[in-house]
């Protein structure tokens, strides 16, 4: 069965990610050795076709490729309103307030190591803007 979806989160690194199928339901898994296209082609936000396949743990796509008509294999995904983009500095006091109320105990030095981590992984993945 070809479905189409768009990815909604891919690392290329770790090789996987998943995409929201066009007809609903639940997000599927995508694995780098499943798609028969360039890795660099799937980003978030890109329309995709796949086979649907039950895998070990749910439903996982198959023989990914860019769907015909996808207008940019590099275009971001429409704002869907869905979650606020932050500052650096507005994720970081994020960050500190979860901490603080999920682990009260946790020392001054384990926040900034902390936060400096978070900080660095968030500006590398373009989850904050700078």
């Amino acid at each position: 069965m070809v479905a189409t979806g768009r990815v909604i989160r891919f690392d290329a690194v770790r090789g996987y990610g998943f995409v929201a199928p066009d007809a609903g339901g639940e997000d599927v898994f995508l694995h780098v050795n499943d798609l028969v296209v360039d890795k660099s082609l799937i980003t978030p936000g890109v329309s995709v076709e796949f086979d649907v396949e039950n895998g070990d743990k749910g439903l996982k796509a198959a023989r990914v490729a860019v769907a015909e008509g996808a207008r940019s294999a590099q275009r971001p995904p429409a704002d869907d309103g869905l979650c606020d983009i932050l500052t650096a500095r507005e994720f970081l006091q994020e960050v500190t307030e979860a901490l603080l109320s999920s682990a009260p105990g946790i020392t001054g030095e384990q926040i900034v190591q902390i936060r400096r981590h978070l900080g660095t992984l968030a500006v590398n993945h373009g989850w904050v803007e700078g």
